[in-house]
């Protein structure tokens, strides 16, 4: 079960809020529609039930509100639009890691594609398919998690009439399982098709909430619609005519004095009626539900709704008859006593930050090699490293390091560097550009525990993109130049860490700019910058006439730390100086250390969040 109480959204500019003090039910084994037109506050209600925008009130899942859910995705599916994918995604490499995101097994996956009919085009791109298998897989997202209450906004909004009735059928499907169902519409008549309990509002408020019984005989009855200057006249008239002739004529007058609404009768006795009379009308028309000139609700309520013409003494007749009882429509002040009392405010609703994923390296590891730009990336980067390599290799004055690493002189970084950088730089970038972790906050979950993976993935593919551009630059090598070129140099330790240092900070400083300014250009605009500006910088900088060694940093540490280790980590420990103490390696570790410092203070403000 779902339960509103008190929703009301902060205001704008002094603007009334969007949605004033609506309190609502949504009953579990049923579907219920929130009916209302366009800018009734609809999205902006399903918004504050979920807690991505600030307000006030409260909203219960099964007795819990949305922040003390362990884990929401178990408990609340949410479709707020059309899927937030990578459109060279495929429908299953998508679901997939979104599983990883909920915790739950990739298998997940294919029975849902399955359940919503898209098996057959689970390779097929999210950017190739239709809008009705859009909003399938959209579904399908929702579902990931098996969760009790399905919310969604205007689930049908462009689509077919078979797609429609479909996802209608899928989601009384749900319900008749014993789950609960909120959808938002503007259409009555799907309304009253669909739902099981319709929840009407205008303007913010609760105008009815009604079952779809009461809603269809209050809302969808075919009507007559009469303006004239001779409102209360006519409607006298008709009312004593249909009385003489025994008809069921009920005869409402609208809040605008000169319009009638009159149920039972038809244009031709009406305007017959007013003929003979000598009245004028100025508006004849046969209407049904909300088909009105003003798009707004039709007479529901203690005051509109109309009330039978009943036969014999006593019976209530015209349109001077008494209101229908409450009964038959709840007046919308018959709620909880939390949605009067301004004694009892309900409490805030701030706008919590996302979630992280579940399992957040396997989520980074389908995010990365679910789309072929990272196949793209790596292979365009060993390419290049390859033919690079072999011209640097022709005059024989570059050093064997530069031929290995394809770094000539005229480029600010290698090749796998570069490649390393974009595919940082496209961790976050892809993230914020396409935000399938929180689709309706429009934005990236800054958790640790996600940052932390993204640092690991990225710093794995770069080492592995690095130890391959080496591999094939020696491979090509080889090939054309036959083998007595290629030889392990005597520095290979420190060399090695050079390498995998500058990769993996290309990597690391690519993502964490990506993250801080939610731009992919940003994050290659900072991997550029090392060489380009950071390194010409420190060079110019005063160097001091003489310089302190360093060798015997190995032999303090293990004093200071009172560890033993093998003598063999010294060299390793003194590469890493030496690789830190180079210009390109000191203007990167200044580069990262500012990156760091920067996301930490701009993504993980306040309390840290795993």
């Amino acid at each position: 079960m779902l339960q509103a109480i008190g929703l009301t959204s902060a205001r704008h500019r002094g603007l009334p809020p969007a949605v004033d003090d609506l309190t609502f039910e949504a009953g579990s084994g049923c579907v219920t529609a929130l009916l209302g037109p366009p800018g009734s506050g609809k999205t902006s209600a399903l918004r504050l039930m979920l807690e991505l925008e600030p307000g006030r009130g409260i909203t219960y899942f099964r007795g819990r509100p949305l922040h003390r859910v362990a884990h929401p995705a178990r408990e609340v599916g949410v479709l707020l639009g059309d899927v937030p994918g990578h459109p060279a995604r495929t429908a299953r490499g998508q679901l997939r890691m979104l599983c990883a995101a909920a915790g739950v097994p990739a298998s997940r996956a294919d029975a849902l594609l399955d359940t919503v009919g898209l098996a057959e085009l689970g390779d097929q791109r999210i950017g190739m398919l239709s809008p009705g298998m859009d909003r399938r897989l959209a579904l399908a997202s929702a579902l990931l998690g098996d969760p009790h209450t399905l919310i969604l906004d205007e689930p049908v909004e462009g689509l077919a009439t078979r797609e429609a009735d479909w996802l209608h059928g899928m989601l009384r499907s749900h319900a008749d399982q014993g789950g609960t169902v909120l959808y938002t519409t503007q259409d009555p008549k799907e309304a009253a098709r669909s739902a099981g309990h319709v929840v009407t509002i205008d303007a913010g408020r609760l105008v009815a909430d009604q079952a779809v019984a009461d809603f269809s005989r209050t809302r969808l009855r075919p009507r007559v619609a009469v303006r004239s200057p001779h409102a209360a006249r006519l409607a006298a008239i008709v009312t004593r005519e249909a009385r003489a002739a025994r008809r069921s004529v009920e005869v409402v007058t609208e809040a605008s004095s000169s319009r009638l609404s009159v149920y039972g009768s038809s244009c031709a006795e009406i305007g017959d009626a007013a003929f003979r009379h000598g009245l004028p009308v100025h508006q004849l028309a046969d209407e049904v539900g909300d088909d009105r000139p003003d798009g707004g609700p039709g007479p529901v309520g203690p005051v509109d709704t109309p009330r039978p013409l009943r036969d014999g003494p006593g019976a209530a007749v015209g349109a001077g008859a008494a209101p229908i009882a409450a009964a038959d429509v709840p007046e919308p002040d018959a709620r909880p006593a939390a949605n009067s009392g301004a004694a009892h405010l309900p409490p805030p609703i701030r706008r919590r930050p996302a979630r992280g994923p579940l399992r957040p390296v396997r989520y980074e590891l389908r995010r990365l090699f679910g789309v072929r730009t990272t196949t793209l990336i790596v292979v365009v980067g060993l390419v290049a490293s390859a033919v690079l390599s072999v011209l640097l290799a022709r005059d024989g004055r570059t050093p064997l390091p530069n031929v290995l690493a394809a770094w000539p002189s005229l480029l600010p970084l290698p090749p796998a560097a570069l490649g390393a950088g974009l595919l940082g730089a496209l961790s976050f970038g892809d993230e914020f550009r396409y935000p399938a972790l929180a689709a309706g906050r429009g934005t990236v979950p800054r958790r640790l525990g996600l940052l932390l993976a993204k640092l690991a993935v990225s710093a794995g593919v770069a080492l592995l993109l690095a130890l391959l551009a080496v591999l094939v630059s020696a491979e090509s090598l080889r090939l054309v130049y036959g083998g007595e070129l290629v030889r392990v140099p005597p520095n290979a330790v420190p060399l090695a860490v050079s390498w995998s240092g500058l990769t993996v900070g290309c990597a690391w400083a690519g993502l964490l700019a990506a993250g801080i300014f939610r731009v992919t250009a940003a994050g290659v605009a900072a991997v550029l910058a090392v060489p380009v500006l950071m390194v010409p910088l420190l060079q110019a900088m005063p160097k001091a006439p003489t310089a302190r060694s360093v060798s015997g940093l190995p032999a303090r540490l293990r004093e200071l730390t009172w560890l033993q280790w093998p003598h063999e980590v010294d060299r390793w420990v003194l590469a890493v100086v030496k690789v830190v103490a180079h210009p390109v390696g000191t203007a990167l570790t200044l580069s990262l250390s500012v990156l760091v410092c920067a996301y930490l203070f701009t993504s993980l403000r306040g309390r840290v969040r795993w």
